[in-house]
């Protein structure tokens, strides 16, 4: 009897154990923070980084800085499904959702030439951003909190077109499915995008419950047309003036949620343009501005379901105001990302680590140089610096993600070659091939190990990344150099060529820009020997800011830049990148870029 007490015991005790941790692990589990993410996010636009001066890569850093960042941990990366068709034509007419089947409608929303438009790829990108806004509306509106969409606030896109990167408006249609599936709430938009909402007035006019409070940098004029006139009173626009900081905007946002109608369901457009070194947006505010911004909409709302999209975005910085809308929401915390934080570099040093010696090429038993002794004959030369072999560089590329983006734009079945430099060094080209089986070169490389600034260094004698699907137009000019257009990878290929060198236990990789466009994309990593030289790169950087990368490098090469007044040629010097920073002569830089002021003649 007594055993039969105990055992009877011990069963009620594990019942209760078990109930208890259900009940803690559901309280997490309530706790933690859907973020839509999808690798395909990022637009296959090889110039939209140029062009825009935008980070193509913004939702990847943020998904990687989720991963590392500790007050994060409630955020869980989910990935999103494709909007269906019938979802997207409860707000879009089927004549509009016909016409974006062509590239010349999608080139003139993005702006971009249609021959380096991947139709398929570019689509896939937008239908999962629209469906992850959807997913999150319906995440919240079930369990209630937040969550978080890193490709979405696509607010330019009306009912019958699209416009300023945005084909289909993913909250006009979340909206209308969570109407079709029984949601009658009151909706409140915050788009804190630094343009209007247009697209969004236009989709969403007819319903009666939902309200649009907007700060705006800019105005288009738009919302006051007749089609959206009836619903002018359910949106309250705030236009800021130009470069308009933290202080001014948020008192802005305090008086606009003082505005607005108790909300069921919250929808909040996080511009990352807002900033004011971003070069479509006209506001002034700083990260740590943002960053108030998006905790004020947390603490002003903290029990409301919420829906977070990102909008847009187009400098170096605006993936760092997503990464704060993240922190904002999960941990209400002011914690500054570092300046020295850089997603790109750690994400390829932690591959680096995964890539063994015997994946990648190493050493045979018997060398080629031995086989050639033996055979009384040459033997072609088939390892890059004598270590990585063809398939090594293939599946490196790989892993890097080089090659799935080349995939993206259209490139399959991909060769690569290793030969022997007349010049010396070694050269890698990379080929792939399009849909009709035509071969193109994708890649080309020559490297070589050299002595720069006394120090052993991966010197590059070459490196053109080609995309010779594409085709120059007014919309995609030709560059110098240039006999096609590029990939859109040449950050990625820095770290490569950095991964490369600390592989081979060399301190550096070095080369010689022959134009802007080949020294600028590498900025964040190279730095010219020379401090005065270095200086006057800044100086060049600062004063061209304004301009597009393809248009300050045309202006450059067609000697349209002035150095304080005199005619200024583009100087190919040497930039190195030191795998482990050098002290250098600081105030010689900061002497030189202060008294270098260049500008450009129209």
């Amino acid at each position: 009897m007594n055993r039969l007490w105990a055992m009877l015991g011990q069963a009620l005790r594990s019942r209760l154990f078990a109930t208890r941790l259900g009940s803690a692990l559901g309280k997490v589990l309530s706790r933690s923070i859907p973020v839509f993410y999808d690798p395909a996010y990022r637009l296959p636009l090889p110039a939209f980084e140029g062009k825009l001066g935008a980070e193509p890569r913004r939702a990847d850093f943020v998904a990687w800085y989720c991963q590392d960042e500790p007050l994060l941990s409630r955020c869980v990366l989910r990935r999103p499904e494709r909007i269906r068709y019938e979802d997207l034509l409860r707000v879009h007419s089927p004549i509009y959702l016909e016409s974006v089947n062509h590239v010349e409608e999608l080139g003139r929303i993005f702006a971009t030439d249609p021959t380096e438009l991947p139709l398929d790829e570019l689509i896939l990108s937008m239908r999962l951003g629209c469906g992850a806004t959807l997913s999150a509306t319906r995440w919240v509106l079930a369990k209630g909190g937040a969550a978080i969409n890193l490709h979405g606030g696509f607010h330019h896109a009306a009912r019958a077109h699209g416009s300023g990167l945005c084909v289909w408006n993913d909250l006009a249609v979340a909206i209308a499915v969570a109407r079709s599936e029984g949601f009658s709430g009151q909706v409140v938009i915050l788009d804190l995008d630094a343009h209007p909402p247009d697209g969004t007035a236009d989709c969403l006019g007819a319903d009666e419950r939902v309200f649009i409070g907007s700060l705006s940098g800019s105005d288009f004029g738009s919302l006051g047309a007749p089609e959206v006139s009836d619903s002018l009173r359910r949106i309250d626009e705030t236009l800021l003036p130009e470069g308009c900081e933290d202080g001014r905007y948020l008192s802005a946002l305090s008086a606009l949620l003082s505005r607005i109608p108790k909300p069921d369901l919250l929808m909040v457009i996080a511009g990352g343009d807002v900033l004011r070194n971003d070069r479509l947006g006209k506001l002034g505010l700083s990260l740590v501005g943002a960053r108030a911004r998006d905790r004020m909409i947390v603490n002003a709302l903290p029990d409301v379901p919420t829906v977070w999209t990102p909008g847009g975005g187009y400098s170096r910085d605006a993936w760092k105001v997503l990464a704060g809308t993240l922190l904002a929401v999960a941990a209400d915390s002011d914690q500054v990302i570092s300046a020295d934080y850089d997603p790109l570099s750690l994400r390829f040093a932690n591959i680096a680590k995964d890539l063994s010696l015997s994946s990648l090429g190493g050493t045979d038993e018997i060398s080629e140089e031995d086989l050639a002794d033996l055979l009384g004959a040459p033997v072609e030369r088939r390892r890059l610096l004598d270590y990585y072999t063809a398939e090594g560089l293939e599946y490196g590329l790989t892993r890097y993600g080089v090659l799935p983006f080349l995939r993206r734009l259209g490139y399959d079945r991909f060769r690569i070659e290793i030969r022997r430099a007349a010049s010396g060094g070694d050269t890698m080209h990379l080929f792939g091939q399009v849909k009709d089986g035509k071969e193109s070169l994708l890649i080309d490389c020559s490297v070589e190990k050299q002595q720069v600034a006394q120090e052993p260094v991966l010197y590059v004698h070459w490196l053109n990344l080609r995309n010779p699907q594409a085709q120059f137009s007014v919309r995609r000019p030709q560059l110098p150099g240039q006999d096609v257009p590029g990939l859109g990878i040449a950050r990625e290929m820095v770290e490569v060529l950095g991964r490369v060198a600390a592989r081979l236990q060399l301190r550096g990789v070095a080369y010689r820009p022959a134009y802007f466009h080949t020294a600028y994309p590498a900025r964040h990593r190279f730095r010219f020997v020379q401090p005065e030289r270095q200086g006057r790169f800044l100086a060049l950087v600062r004063d061209l800011a304004h301009l597009s990368l393809l248009d300050a490098s045309t202006a450059l090469a067609e000697g349209r830049v002035r150095l304080c007044g005199a005619p200024y040629q583009w100087e190919a010097d040497e930039m190195v990148y030191f795998l482990q920073p050098r002290s250098e002569d600081e105030q010689q830089i900061r002497h030189t870029l202060a008294e270098c002021q260049f500008t450009v003649l129209s």
